[in-house]
């Protein structure tokens, strides 16, 4: 870890929908197993127009798509804390779904110390103390089985099966994705995280139903709530994406409103923590 802030320091790549140069608030998101941060550009439109948001690539794809994928979580989490301590300086919420979900969660508790970290979203994710097994714990299932087991989540690009080469390279992203997922063991005795928490999810995910979703109350000791939207695990694709934009804003805007700006401790030599592994809604306040 360098330790490097957003201050001076050069920026990893991220897409910034419409940059804000001194935003009152910038949150990082942090996509799904096998995607990209593409796929969240739609968020732009329902955040206020002060705020700045960066879309995170995790290595393998996007404007990272010459690095090599990360497969092993203890080495991706560090890449994305690094991520966000290079976009720290105004207030910062993070978003994740599914794999990002925990991407998120564990970048958030290495850099409390260091960012101004107002709210973290986790989304389509189990609580890491509430294991959901599911046939995509087996990274190495045939291709063809794969691609079943996640076109049930409705995780396949339309028409990837035109285009074999394309093919190829989501199902290796995947795999990948999937053995990160799989080497994640949080640590029994990690610190809670001080921020506020939501987790948001579909009602009919079978990968992360809803019982799941609200034992993330103990991974916070800030107020922690959660949104369960019509829909399975990418229940927020096309017409629904409004409804989840709309949903991440209340959210960080209730957090903002609850807690008043607090003084960020300067860095030390190594900036992050070391990672802690080797509309229904309810309300914790």
């Amino acid at each position: 870890m360098s330790g490097a802030t957003g201050a001076g320091a050069a920026r990893p790549p991220g897409i910034r929908p419409r940059p804000v140069d001194d935003p009152d608030l910038r949150l990082l998101v942090f996509h799904h197993a096998g995607g990209s941060a593409a796929a969240y550009y739609p968020l732009a439109r329902d955040l206020p127009r002060t705020w700045d948001l960066v879309l995170v690539d995790l290595p393998g794809r996007g404007k990272r798509h010459r690095s090599p994928p990360i497969t092993d979580m203890a080495e991706l989490v560090p890449v994305a804390a690094e991520d966000v301590l290079a976009w720290s300086g105004p207030p910062i919420a993070l978003f994740g779904h599914s794999l990002g979900a925990t991407v998120a969660a564990e970048a958030a508790r290495s850099v409390i110390d260091h960012v101004d970290l107002r709210w973290v979203g986790v989304s389509a994710r189990p609580a890491p103390d509430h294991r959901v097994r599911t046939t995509l714990d087996r990274p190495d299932l045939p291709d063809d089985e794969l691609m079943r087991e996640l076109a049930r989540t409705g995780s396949v690009p339309g028409r990837i099966d035109e285009v074999p080469d394309f093919r190829d390279r989501f199902v290796r992203l995947v795999r990948g994705d999937l053995r990160a997922l799989g080497s994640y063991r949080p640590a029994h005795d990690r610190t809670p995280l001080p921020a506020a928490v939501t987790a948001f999810g579909g009602t009919k995910d079978p990968l992360a139903p809803p019982a799941s979703l609200a034992a993330w109350a103990s991974e916070t000791t800030g107020p922690f709530r959660w949104r369960l939207f019509a829909g399975r695990h990418f229940y927020f694709l096309g017409t629904a994406f409004p409804a989840l934009g709309r949903a991440v804003r209340e959210e960080i805007q209730r957090s903002l409103a609850r807690r008043s700006r607090t003084p960020v401790r300067a860095l030390g030599a190594s900036g992050t923590r070391r990672p802690a592994f080797l509309s229904q809604e309810a309300t914790r306040s």
